[in-house]
């Protein structure tokens, strides 16, 4: 098993940046795919970015490439998401989630089994 703690959101305006780290617990962090969702309030989890387990591959959504940043740092047993050009629609709760399996590139939910508590990020216009 693998306990995820998120940190680094906040408040910020549009065209800001934040850096999101998620913190994993145990010695097996580099079994793990990592990814980071979020949900806005009202409505379902979207898929935000994936790395796979050495950090060699990135997967991003549409509505975040060339803007947000996933990587990972397997001997700090972290990953991050830097968030770079905000808009007041990348306000959410952010959660990062972890998996070992091999289809966690395709950003599906019920992919991941374990998640965070995630963290508010909060886009001013």
């Amino acid at each position: 098993q693998v306990q995820l703690v998120e940190s680094g959101g906040g408040l910020v305006q549009a065209g800001g940046s934040l850096r999101l780290s998620c913190a994993a617990s145990g010695r097996t962090f580099s079994s793990y795919a990592m990814g980071w969702f979020r949900q806005a309030p009202g409505k379902e989890h979207e898929f935000v970015a994936a790395i796979s387990w050495t950090g060699a591959r990135t997967y991003y959504s549409d509505s975040v490439k060339g803007r947000f940043t996933i990587s990972r740092d397997n001997a700090q047993n972290t990953v991050y998401l830097q968030l770079n050009s905000l808009k007041p629609e990348d306000s959410a709760v952010y959660s990062c989630a972890a998996t070992t399996s091999p289809t966690y590139h395709r950003g599906g939910y019920y992919s991941y089994d374990y998640w965070g508590q995630g963290t508010q990020v909060t886009v001013s216009s």
